[in-house]
């Protein structure tokens, strides 16, 4: 693929993406939503991350899509920190430390 055609993949997915947010949104307007719509509006970050992150750890790039189990270990670190702590920073800090472990053990 060229890279005209990348950008023109990327603008289009640009516009695309601006009308279906801004017709969601102008359709709305100023317009009170009713407490369910709010409520589940309010899972949607807790929804979309574990979807942009599981990929990523149990297929990684770097083992060439196969589970690997220092990326399963961090993960579960960093979910059981989260859970337990409730602090972001820790979670992430464990799941590292984690992390690193797990790849100086394989090695």
């Amino acid at each position: 693929m060229s890279s005209a055609a990348i950008w023109l993949l990327i603008v289009l997915l640009g516009i695309g993406t601006f009308l279906i947010r801004f017709s969601f949104l102008g359709i709305i307007g100023d317009r009170k939503l009713p407490p369910l719509v709010l409520r589940l509006l309010r899972y949607t970050p807790v929804a979309v991350l574990p979807g942009m992150v599981a990929p990523l750890v149990l297929w990684p790039d770097s083992t060439g899509g196969e589970p690997d189990a220092a990326w399963i270990a961090a993960a579960l670190a960093t979910l059981l920190v989260g859970v337990w702590r409730k602090n972001l920073v820790l979670s992430i800090a464990a799941g590292a430390a984690v992390f690193y472990l797990g790849i100086w053990l394989q090695a």
